[in-house]
């Protein structure tokens, strides 16, 4: 059987079968070990998609392939560049794979959508690190790993295959998302931009960053816009807008019935999630031994079973929210062609709280603040291509760099410069 490494000894690599890249080889020492450790085995109870499997059938994949894949990608991009004349030695090999398996570790119950809910001003690379750093007391091998996730290591280029717009982290998730959600417009040729990237010294140093052959040209422009596509189709679709929104909603109900001494939504809960739910944590709280412990616990499995419990609570609007998630009866959501007016939002909220009381689920003197668990206005942001902070360079036959949406033949690029915001508003379909 051929796998991506053949010329090694098989005995000294374990095959995983995956759908999107084919027969991954992955080393028993250490990388396998670091895959059969708890911390990594919990990524298969968290989905990729967050609530996108409530919108997408097919959608069930999780963040333990993902690592898979991005794990596998990085072995091919460093192979790639050592047959281009980069010398990566064994000790950085292993190092930046283990960097592309874990560097998602950190993510929380249904990725995304619970980010800065259960911890404020939160984002799960902070918790990525703070696993890595832990994880090295008993793997020595990923000091040099966090050097390269951190982009401290002095030969910068790791850090960009781990983290930079054509990282292969985002390689991945463009292939895989598509391939589970069946939208064939975020295919992209992961192969083909691998083998056009090359590292090229700068100001930096010898071998400082990431840029990629002229003729790769092409299949990047189609990965920009595969990304464009994906955001708009998948990870904002309207629906799992709305689901993100009821999530939310139960989530904040939650803790004000836990803040009011509700016991049976405190007796009901997952304990690894009642402890976030009850405790008012920040960024700076993820240092803490007993904040990491717990979040060890947590996946979707905890959220999944608390809301099928809430879902029989006494409290008419944290169950009706509950039941809403289980039966994927979510709230209507309407992007807007321009920015709602105050007064239109005002009559629109006016008739939520209308409909909240006279369905009984809240109180004349409870429906202000009851209202908006049910009413949202906000906007969906993305930008396919951040050209200024983290520019994709494209290198010529004869040497020389250019900017790729300064490109001659690359005109579609500098569109996807541009900032994209829509608005939208959220709210029951009964009330629609």
């Amino acid at each position: 059987m051929k796998t991506r490494d053949s010329n090694h000894n098989a005995s000294r690599y374990k095959i995983f079968s995956d759908p999107v890249h084919g027969f991954i080889s992955v080393p028993r020492q250490p990388i396998l070990e670091l895959i059969h450790t708890p911390e990594v085995q919990r990524l298969r109870r968290i989905r990729q998609l967050g609530v996108g499997y409530l919108v997408f059938p097919g959608a069930e994949h999780t963040r333990f392939g993902h690592a898979l894949g991005a794990m596998a990608l990085m072995h091919d991009a460093l192979v790639n560049l050592q047959e281009k004349g980069t010398p990566v030695s064994g000790a950085e090999f292993t190092a930046a794979q283990c960097a592309a398996l874990l560097h998602d570790i950190g993510h929380g119950p249904f990725s995304h959508t619970l980010e800065n809910i259960l911890i404020r001003d939160f984002r799960h690379e902070m918790m990525s690190r703070e696993m890595i750093l832990r994880l090295a007391d008993r793997f020595p091998d990923l000091d040099l790993a966090l050097q390269i996730f951190d982009g401290t290591y002095d030969r910068p280029f790791f850090h960009q295959l781990v983290s930079s717009q054509l990282d292969m982290d985002r390689l991945d998730y463009l292939r895989r998302d598509s391939f589970y959600t069946g939208v064939v417009e975020g295919a992209v040729g992961v192969q083909r931009i691998i083998k056009t990237i090359r590292v090229h010294p700068s100001e930096g140093g010898p071998d400082s960053s990431i840029v990629i052959d002229a003729k790769g040209t092409y299949a990047v422009e189609n990965f920009l816009i595969a990304r464009r596509l994906m955001y708009w189709q998948v990870y904002l679709h309207k629906t799992v807008v709305a689901g993100d929104h009821v999530l939310h909603s139960i989530i904040t109900r939650a803790q004000k019935q836990l803040a009011d001494g509700d016991s049976y939504v405190a007796d009901v809960c997952s304990p690894a999630f009642l402890f976030f739910l009850k405790q008012d944590l920040t960024s700076e709280d993820i240092q803490r031994d007993d904040v990491i412990e717990m979040y060890y616990e947590l996946d979707d499995t905890d959220v999944l079973y608390s809301i099928k419990r809430w879902a029989r609570t006494s409290d008419p609007i944290l169950a009706d929210l509950c039941a809403r998630f289980l039966t994927r009866d979510f709230f209507r959501v309407s992007f807007l062609e321009e920015e709602p007016s105050v007064e239109s939002m005002a009559a629109r909220k006016e008739r939520v709280r209308d409909w909240l009381v006279a369905t009984g689920l809240s109180s004349i003197d409870e429906s202000e603040k009851d209202v908006d668990l049910y009413f949202s206005a906000a906007h969906s942001r993305h930008s396919p291509y951040e050209s200024v902070e983290d520019s994709i360079v494209v290198m010529q036959r004869d040497g020389r760099l250019y900017e790729l949406s300064e490109g001659a033949d690359t005109a579609a690029v500098s569109a996807l410069r541009r900032f994209e915001i829509k608005p939208y508003v959220s709210c029951p379909r009964e009330v629609i």
